[in-house]
């Protein structure tokens, strides 16, 4: 990525954006603004998530509602941000995910 911006984008986003040989699809910055919403939003549903594991059984059925959730197109996010979001919420959480499905990357 730059070398010239601070944000280091981690190898699992920056691996959304890649073809089969390694080549990214998008332009660097490109990349590091989509990483900057993926990664806040991510930060922002924390406390969300928090608040509606009460009206869940599980964990991993407030994870799945989430990514159901953000999978809609109204959200801006492609399919494989929606379920990165999710994987890192689940991280930032320290909840075990459930298997989410992955999907090509769709242009919005």
């Amino acid at each position: 990525m730059d070398a010239d911006n601070q944000i280091v984008v981690p190898p699992s986003f920056i691996a959304l954006f890649q073809d089969g040989r390694g080549r990214l699809q998008e332009l660097p910055a490109t990349v590091r603004e989509r990483y900057e919403l993926c990664e806040d939003m991510a930060s922002s549903l924390t406390e969300r998530a928090l608040q509606v594991i009460h009206d869940h059984p599980s964990e991993a059925g407030v994870l799945q509602a989430f990514h159901a959730a953000l999978n809609q197109p109204a959200t801006g996010l492609r399919q494989v941000e929606a379920r990165w979001v999710v994987l890192r919420l689940a991280e930032l959480l320290n909840w075990v995910s459930p298997p989410l499905q992955a999907a090509e990357i769709t242009r919005p």
